[in-house]
């Protein structure tokens, strides 16, 4: 049932000429950078150059967003007290949870994860909704897939964990927060530096070894965080995971809701939000409702490129394609228009 034949895709669309090469990377290398700084500044988000250590810009494909504090509109909000009361909560589930996963014996870790994120998210004040699309047929129930989702916030793995748990692909310093660390090495987190380009063809070989294995992960293919309203395109690298070990591909749409079924942009990690800014501006919210919906299965096939496209159509749904689908030079990001800066001329491994 499940087509295993790998293939060799190549990492970059470069020039056969093997002369031309420097020269063409430094241009197109040139151009991203220009593109990706211009676009911050309209927005107002941080520049790249700033969140990265020493000011390194990384690479001139490294995943950037525009979206910025102009993308976070206000929300219901609740009081002091409320917020004191959830954060009391949610202290109680980390430090409950390691001792949880030791004891909990492995046939029904997963249920007990499952309810660690659910009281989560009830002590952020939200609520999950779940819409299944998929059809009753094809992966097997043990065989591995491949979760890909759009990117909005750190609430994404809770509601994503609410309803399937699962390993992810996460940025390498999540390890070392002081408490999210923990949490993340018991989840098996398959740590990627996004700096790193030379870096990414072994994650993505981490990630086909755990599918063909059966294991269930985790991606997003935007590579960074938006808004919600914006969005990036889904980059092909990781779909070759799943091409290589014949694992099928579960697209996933993601949305937040206020409580007048709105899109809420209050979970959205952008700009220069640290994690203890966006914390709090979820802990004072109220009303917010995490949408999931989960799409039929795509069937791997043999390029990772038309398999990545096949998963854009299904994450964005009938949603205006502000970035990707249409090779669009704007997207939206709330009421700041802003220009895309991922079009640039060469093509990406990531």
């Amino acid at each position: 049932m499940f087509d295993t034949v790998r293939t060799a895709n190549p990492s970059v669309d470069a020039p056969a000429d093997s002369a031309q090469r420097p020269a063409y990377r430094a241009s197109a290398e040139q151009s991203a950078v220009d593109r990706r700084r211009g676009a911050e500044r309209v927005a107002g988000a941080t520049p790249s150059s700033a969140r990265l250590p020493g000011n390194a810009l990384g690479h001139a494909w490294m995943p950037s967003s525009p979206c910025g504090p102009a993308c976070i509109e206000p929300t219901a909000r609740v009081g002091a007290l409320r917020v004191i009361a959830r954060v009391a909560g949610l202290a109680g589930l980390l430090t409950s949870y390691p001792l949880a996963h030791v004891a909990t014996p492995p046939v029904v870790r997963d249920r007990m994860r499952r309810g660690y994120a659910h009281a989560a998210l009830s002590c952020l004040g939200m609520s999950l909704k779940v819409v299944d699309r998929r059809v009753p047929q094809q992966a097997p129930r043990s065989a591995g897939v491949l979760v890909v989702v759009g990117h909005v916030g750190w609430t994404d793995v809770l509601a994503l964990v609410a309803v399937r748990p699962m390993g992810f692909v996460a940025r390498a310093d999540l390890v070392d927060w002081p408490v999210l660390g923990p949490l993340a090495r018991l989840m098996k987190v398959v740590p990627i530096e996004r700096e790193r380009l030379r870096a990414l063809p072994a994650t993505v070989e981490r990630v086909a070894q755990r599918l063909a294995t059966g294991e269930t992960v985790a991606v997003f293919p935007e590579g960074t965080t938006w808004c919600g309203r914006a969005y990036g395109s889904l980059r092909p690298a990781f779909f070759q995971a799943a091409v290589d070990a014949g694992a099928f591909v579960q697209p996933i749409r993601l949305r937040y809701l206020d409580r007048h079924g709105a899109q809420c942009t209050v979970p959205g990690f952008v700009g220069a939000d640290s994690f203890l800014d966006s914390a709090l501006r979820v802990l004072r919210s109220s009303g917010i409702t995490a949408e999931i919906v989960l799409e039929p299965l795509e069937y791997p096939g043999l390029d990772r490129r038309e398999l990545a496209r096949r998963c854009e159509r299904a994450v964005r749904g009938g949603e205006l394609s502000r970035h990707g689908l249409d090779s669009s030079e704007w997207i939206e990001a709330t009421a700041t228009r802003v220009q895309d800066p991922s079009v640039a001329p060469a093509a990406e491994y990531a």
